[in-house]
């Protein structure tokens, strides 16, 4: 990890063993939004890599309930774009479209606003964090709905053992930080 800038980010990850449950290694970023030079680092290199991978073909950033709403407007607004919401069930007014995901102890919902993007509109889906991938998979299927193309997930950290990225081939994904 040579880069100055990674470097930084990944000193603003914390763990926590044992949260929340026995057993889970928890990666907080609450360090990292609290150091200004750090979140700017963090949104720099996911726009870096997104500029070098799909130069200006992006329409929105999608960002993810609710810590991808943290990095979505952030990273949007450095690439000149748009920020699409993706929300948990009930949270958005007029017309939605929805899709359940299995979680590790339950079921959930996300919803997308039907007139959100346009068929056709090229995304990138973006949240803090990606584990066993059950959310930004959901999130694909919404935009698949609508028919937007989603071009990459990202995020921040990346839990690699539970090999979330997996679940959600086709799509590409990146991340600034990988974890066992």
């Amino acid at each position: 990890m040579a880069d100055p800038e990674l470097q930084l980010v990944a000193r603003r990850i914390r763990s926590f063993p044992d949260f929340p449950v026995p057993g889970v290694l928890f990666r907080d970023i609450s360090p990292l939004l609290k150091d200004p030079a750090a979140f700017r680092a963090c949104i720099s290199l996911l726009a870096r890599h997104l500029r070098q991978t799909h130069g200006g073909d992006i329409d929105y950033i999608v960002g993810l309930d609710s810590r991808g709403f943290l990095f979505g407007p952030s990273l949007a607004q450095e690439l000149g774009l748009g920020c699409v919401l993706i929300r948990k069930r009930g949270k958005l007014p007029g017309p939605t479209v929805s899709a359940s995901y299995t979680l590790e102890y339950g079921k959930a919902e996300l919803e997308i606003q039907r007139d959100a993007v346009e068929p056709g509109q090229k995304v990138v889906v973006v949240d803090d964090l990606l584990a066993t991938g059950g959310t930004m998979r959901a999130a694909c299927e919404l935009l698949g709905r609508l028919q937007a193309k989603v071009l990459e997930c990202v995020s921040l950290v990346e839990l690699t053992q539970l090999r979330g990225r997996e679940t959600l081939a086709p799509a590409p994904f990146f991340s600034l930080l990988q974890f066992e």
